[in-house]
């Protein structure tokens, strides 16, 4: 009977683990499904799958976490091609209007267009790459 407790508190934790994802609660539903598979094959007293739980619990929580952390929890890697340009300052080369303009933009000529296509932003200013829009770069310059 007890396996069956054990058991459905196993599954109860890992679940809820997709709910905080610091893994702690998946340790301590690991420590629970063992020991559930201890009892399903022993008839032990409460007390000693109690100390069964712990045991594995802090082996899960002291071993395996702080690898599954190192693994799994490094930062998102930094943006690079495309994706590592909005925010960097642009060389107007060509006046950017709505329909036309060119901007030197890391040492390349890239078509632009303005953020607020009402504007125009003449040659020889600097403006900021907002986005990339397909082959565009859409440009704001600011107060």
């Amino acid at each position: 009977m007890s396996a069956w407790i054990w058991l459905i508190a196993g599954i109860l934790l890992v679940a809820a683990e997709a709910l905080t994802g610091d893994l702690v609660l998946l340790m301590l539903g690991g420590a629970a499904l063992a020991t559930a598979g201890v009892t399903a094959v022993t008839d032990l007293p409460v007390v000693v799958d109690a100390l069964i739980f712990g045991c594995a619990a802090l082996l899960l929580l002291l071993g395996v976490r702080p690898q599954l952390q190192r693994r799994f929890g490094a930062p998102p890697p930094t943006p690079t091609n495309v994706a590592a340009l909005p925010g960097r300052s642009a060389l107007v080369l060509e006046d950017v209007g709505a329909h036309q303009g060119q901007v030197r933009l890391d040492g390349d000529v890239w078509t632009a267009r303005p953020l607020d296509e009402s504007e125009v932003y003449p040659a020889g200013s600097t403006v900021t790459v907002m986005k990339i829009d397909g082959a565009t770069a859409v440009v704001w310059k600011g107060a």
